[in-house]
């Protein structure tokens, strides 16, 4: 996934350097302030872009924001400020997933999805649905009736009404078979919400703890929330909450292969399985594994090199540019709104990649 070389310590992720250091236009947060006065990047919140380990870029802005729909005024960002991650949530599920696969708190990706929920035997007992495995839902290919193409005020949507269901996991299962199972990507907050429920029922913990114990502690990550739905449930599609820096560092754990200091946190088959058996999205990107896969292209790169990422609602992302050692954050507030995508992509292609000079 990223050569050895490229794979810098993440003790030293948080540790600052300059852009021109590491191969960046020197003058990169000022492209990025200008960007901001000029009211091509609205809406921004935060940006941190680190290469090879070092924190080069870190700026933080002031901005209308929410917390999964509560409106939170206006707030001026900082370092501690924790910041939605809205549907980046879901990547993160599925590091937690492969760390207790190793552990042997889970079954494997290739095991019967039913399986883990016996509480519904007459779902099990439909032979269509029993073609349902695990990794379905991780590659969000169930073959299950779902929309999430819906503006997220829409009851209709199918993750809100998902919410707004007495029992959330039969809400999902029972979703009408639209195709075989493995053969067509759809959009799923609820795949995501059953392998949450399998992550809890195989640890006997809950998503915020076991992401503490497992994956936080060790990165020095000490706050973070996880918002829960009407049922108590903590929504593993998109309710968790960090600042900044931490999401760096999980990106930066990825782009290590797993590794943190002397502790092999995720196992590193684990962490190559992201960007294998990729599914078509039908937009020109791919998915695995409750991770977004694409191709960059800037002059530095001599070619279009791959990429893999969390991305969020509002404009919420984690990037990771495995070939150049780099990985991105950006946080803005722009949710729910049908341009939402235009200020990080901006940021992504237009200041980080274009001002890469050299690898």
């Amino acid at each position: 996934m990223v050569s050895p070389s490229l794979a810098a310590s993440p003790t030293d992720v948080l540790l600052p350097s300059t852009p021109e250091a590491l191969g960046f236009s020197a003058d990169l947060a000022d492209k990025l302030d200008a960007g901001v006065r000029s009211g091509l990047l609205n809406g921004l919140h935060s940006v941190l872009v680190a290469r090879n380990g070092r924190l080069i870029l870190e700026r933080y802005y002031a901005g209308t924001d929410e917390s999964w729909g509560k409106h939170l005024g206006r707030v001026t960002f900082t370092p501690d400020t924790l910041h939605d991650l809205r549907s980046v949530t879901k990547s993160i599920v599925a590091l937690l997933y492969g760390i207790a696969l190793e552990r042997g708190l889970v079954p494997p990706p290739e095991a019967p999805l039913l399986a883990e929920f016996p509480q519904y035997p007459d779902l099990a007992a439909d032979p269509k649905r029993a073609l349902l495995q695990i990794n379905h839902a991780l590659s969000m290919t169930l073959g299950l009736e779902w929309d999430e193409m819906r503006p997220y005020s829409d009851p209709a949507n199918s993750e809100i009404a998902m919410e707004n269901a007495p029992d959330r996991f039969r809400f999902i299962l029972e979703r009408s078979i639209v195709s075989k199972p493995g053969q067509r990507w759809t959009y799923s907050g609820g795949a995501v919400a059953l392998i949450g429920a399998i992550i809890q029922k195989g640890t006997k913990m809950g998503l915020l703890a076991f992401a503490r114990e497992a994956l936080f502690a060790p990165l020095g990550i000490t706050e973070a929330e996880w918002v829960q739905g009407r049922d108590g449930m903590a929504s593993a599609a998109s309710g968790l909450r960090l600042k900044p820096r931490d999401l760096l560092r999980i990106g930066q754990l990825v782009l290590a292969r797993g590794r943190w200091q002397d502790q092999q946190l995720i196992p590193e088959a684990w962490v190559d399985s992201l960007s294998q058996s990729l599914v078509s999205t039908g937009d020109g990107l791919h998915y695995a594994r409750l991770w977004w896969h694409g191709m960059a292209l800037a002059p530095a790169l001599k070619g279009e090199r791959p990429w893999l990422a969390g991305l969020g609602n509002g404009g919420q992302r984690l990037w990771i540019l495995p070939d150049a050692g780099l990985v991105t954050v950006i946080h803005c507030g722009n949710y729910n709104k049908p341009d939402q995508w235009v200020t990080p992509l901006r940021i992504w292609r237009e200041i980080v990649l274009a001002n890469l000079q050299r690898l």
